[in-house]
């Protein structure tokens, strides 16, 4: 953790000169200073639809292709044309399962997971209703905190459509092995939609290696604006029946984006791109920009994982507590640092409160995982106090949350 260049990392990002300390990052991160910069300009600039033959059409023109390229670059897609951006990560899911759906019929089988976020659920699960199709749920192990692929075996079977899988948990902080389990469902002959929205902050997603069908994130989880994002297989968003007027594009990635693209918030997005790739700069990566954004992440994640260790190991000292995750340290590389906790004799709301008053970001309840909490025996309101770490935080905040908490649960 010494050798990671924290302070000029912090010098990045303005909100951090105030003395709170962002440990909500799960929830959202904060901008460093070029993508507030970058949106500013473009509603100067490039406040224009596309399109047009004059100057400001031209840039948002440019602004809007620059975006889905950096995407495509930041996720290991092939091309810009693989990429959708709409309004958040949950929207663009509710879309493409209207979108996928209509191939499918009544009798049809989809596996959703007990470790996902309800934006990767709720959708399978109102399609299904629609269409009479059958939901299958798969588990998380309660010992190894992960969906494991000997439980995803005994779900499939020929009419298994599709499988909706998370990368990371946003309680637990779990990494799933995407690309066995992707596998699998694949050789069932189904499609495979994974949410990375929490892992993306922390690791390089790579879809050519992971082989799923679709991947979403969340842009603002990634130190940008506030936009989702969707990578497909081109094929796939080229034949999937896109509703849109009927004046749309008829290629990808139009034809999946309905209304007039955010243009400012597109610019953003790709600030966010060249954020990272200045990071895997500063910290020793030279060549393209995605090898940078990479060498951005290889820096990043073991600092990050060193301040996690120390949290939880503050953590597992506090009597009573207890976290709801992996703890073992030589399991580091299965897990993103996020770390939730809960206390028999405090609520979380409470604790989050108190935390709030001191100057502490967290967030408590289910965090919409509501199939973990469930799980977990957890009462659905209460959930967890979710303590989640981004690259910009220190070993000083840290050791300032672990104080906060020794001082309110002693």
């Amino acid at each position: 953790m010494t050798t990671f260049p924290i302070e000029k990392v912090r010098s990045q990002f303005p909100a951090l000169r105030n003395p709170v300390a962002f440990l909500d990052n799960p929830a959202g991160t904060q901008v460093p200073q070029r993508v507030s910069e970058a949106v500013a300009a473009a509603m100067t600039d490039a406040a224009s639809n596309l399109g047009g033959f004059f100057q400001a059409s031209q840039a948002a023109d440019a602004i809007y292709d620059r975006a889905h390229e950096a995407m495509a670059m930041l996720l290991g897609g092939a091309s810009g044309r693989e990429i959708v951006i709409g309004q958040s990560m949950t929207m663009l899911t509710f879309q493409m399962s209207r979108s996928l759906g209509r191939a499918w019929q009544a009798g049809d089988e989809i596996i959703v997971t007990q470790m996902d976020h309800e934006g990767n659920v709720s959708p399978w699960l109102r399609l299904a209703e629609d269409r009479g199709m059958t939901v299958r749920w798969l588990p998380f192990n309660r010992e190894t905190w992960r969906i494991e692929p000997d439980d995803l075996k005994p779900l499939l079977t020929e009419r298994t459509r599709l499988l909706a899988l998370n990368y990371a948990s946003n309680l637990t902080g779990s990494i799933n092995p995407v690309a066995e389990l992707t596998a699998l469902a694949k050789r069932a002959g189904a499609l495979v939609y994974v949410d990375a929205v929490q892992f993306v902050p922390h690791g390089k997603a790579e879809v050519a290696r992971l082989g799923c069908d679709f991947l979403v994130c969340s842009a603002y989880k990634f130190f940008g604006p506030h936009l989702g994002v969707l990578w497909g297989r081109e094929a796939l968003l080229a034949e999937t029946y896109a509703y849109a007027v009927r004046c749309a594009p008829q290629e990808p990635p139009g034809r999946h984006e309905t209304g007039t693209p955010q243009t400012e918030l597109l610019a953003g997005l790709a600030a966010a791109a060249d954020y990272l790739a200045w990071l895997g700069q500063l910290t020793g990566t030279t060549g393209a920009p995605a090898d940078r954004i990479a060498g951005a992440y290889h820096a990043a994640t073991p600092y990050e994982m060193g301040l996690a260790q120390q949290l939880i190991d503050g953590l597992l000292t506090i009597p009573g507590l207890k976290v709801q995750g992996i703890t073992d340290p030589k399991r580091q590389h299965q897990r993103v640092p996020t770390v939730s906790v809960t206390h028999p004799a405090h609520r979380n709301a409470t604790l989050a409160r108190a935390l709030a008053a001191q100057g502490i970001n967290v967030w408590s309840g289910h965090n919409y995982a509501l199939e973990v909490a469930r799980r977990l025996g957890l009462d659905e309101k209460e959930g967890v106090l979710r303590i989640g770490l981004a690259h910009y935080n220190t070993a000083a905040e840290v050791e300032r949350m672990l104080a906060s908490l020794h001082g309110l649960l002693g």
